[in-house]
């Protein structure tokens, strides 16, 4: 049975509520302009005049949250949308030989451009009832087995792997506990890490603690501009801190989650833009830019020696923590006013800067660590 297609109007955001509907009316305007053969051009230009002026202004003061919402977007093209918009001769591979076929993960041998590779991406469904199977993209420790038996397999072949990773967790319950959940995620941040072909990993949506890290270790990470990485959801992070997920947009701007921040802290190596007004805006747009920036990232990283990739893979995650450099950069963004009004960031021991001096807000108040 086909997805239905969500009303524009009901999936808006508030802050996008008005664009939705100018694009309505322009539109109609269209559709009228058709059905009668009336010239309507001078009654459209002004109404796209104004729409694209309103995206510019509301796109470029995004808060983290609002960026984290859209990351969340309902018509935010998902994996589904990608294998279908740019993947050819998509052959799924299923089950981890042990207990179940995970559908939360997506393995499967495919075609990009001229490159056969093995692509391995979270799957969040469309319908209600895909979702229900694909458990909204929260993996099973099946999903990760599975994963990596695939990745192994791409391996034995000498295929580039690319993963596509979006997800608010791996599952939580009893059940995927009782499993080995952690036990895992980390043989797979283990053995990725070993792995003898160019991995590229990029976060299309949602990039939700050790359930995006264990398809998430890799020679390149890129990320959607409005997508997000983090070690806990921002509402997660609210509840723990300050016993109240109302605060999750609190939350948000300290946790340094957004594309542009985690870019500058050394964490993803490239941002790839979205069309203007987000990716759910125009998928094909979106799914064109993300192929082509994979292609040109598999080039590259073929030509390396095996000793070579695997030593700045290494050195890739060594970089990752140095308290120092993390420091440096929370003050250099709080020197540019990026600094969230209840953030307060302890600096480096000799140092006199970083302090928040007289004021500082009590120990329950502080700054949570980055993603």
């Amino acid at each position: 049975m086909a997805a239905r297609k969500p009303d524009p109007v009901q999936s808006a955001l508030d802050f996008e509520r008005s664009i939705v509907e100018l694009e309505q009316k322009i539109g109609d305007l269209q559709e009228l302009a058709e059905h009668t053969r009336m010239d309507l051009t001078d009654e459209v230009r002004p109404l796209r005049e104004l729409r694209d002026k309103l995206l510019r202004q509301i796109y470029s003061s995004l808060t983290p949250w609002q960026k984290v919402r859209l990351a969340r977007h309902p018509l935010r093209p998902i994996t589904t949308d990608y294998v279908n918009l740019i993947f050819e001769d998509v052959i799924e591979l299923h089950g981890d030989k042990a207990f179940a076929d995970d559908k939360a993960i997506l393995t499967a041998f495919a075609r990009l451009g001229d490159e056969r590779l093995m692509l391995v991406a979270h799957r969040k469904g469309k319908t209600t009832e895909e979702r229900l199977a694909a458990n909204w993209g929260c993996a099973h420790p099946e999903g990760y087995r599975k994963a990596l038996l695939k990745m192994k397999l791409a391996e034995k072949f000498g295929l580039p792997i690319v993963t596509l990773i979006n997800t608010p967790g791996a599952y939580p319950g009893i059940g995927a506990e009782e499993r080995g959940q952690a036990s895992a995620i980390a043989r797979n941040i283990l053995e990725m890490s070993k792995l003898r072909v160019p991995v590229i990993s990029c976060v299309i949506g949602e990039g939700g603690s050790g359930g995006a890290l264990g398809i998430g270790v890799c020679d390149h990470l890129m990320i959607l501009e409005y997508a997000y990485y983090s070690v806990i959801s921002p509402e997660g992070c609210a509840a723990i801190l300050w016993k109240n997920s109302d605060r999750a947009e609190q939350a948000a701007t300290a946790l340094k989650i957004t594309s542009r921040d985690l870019e500058r802290l050394g964490l993803v190596d490239e941002v790839v833009p979205e069309p203007l007004g987000g990716a759910h805006g125009d998928h094909l747009k979106t799914a064109i830019t993300v192929r082509d920036r994979i292609l040109s990232r598999i080039k590259e990283l073929r030509k390396l020696p095996l000793a070579d990739l695997l030593s700045r893979r290494h050195e890739r995650y060594r970089r990752i923590g140095n308290g120092e450099d993390l420091v440096q950069a929370v003050l250099e963004a709080r020197a540019r006013g990026g600094r969230a009004p209840e953030e307060r960031v302890e600096a480096p021991a000799g140092s006199t800067q970083g302090a928040e001096g007289e004021g500082a807000e009590p120990r329950g108040e502080e700054r949570p660590s980055g993603a």
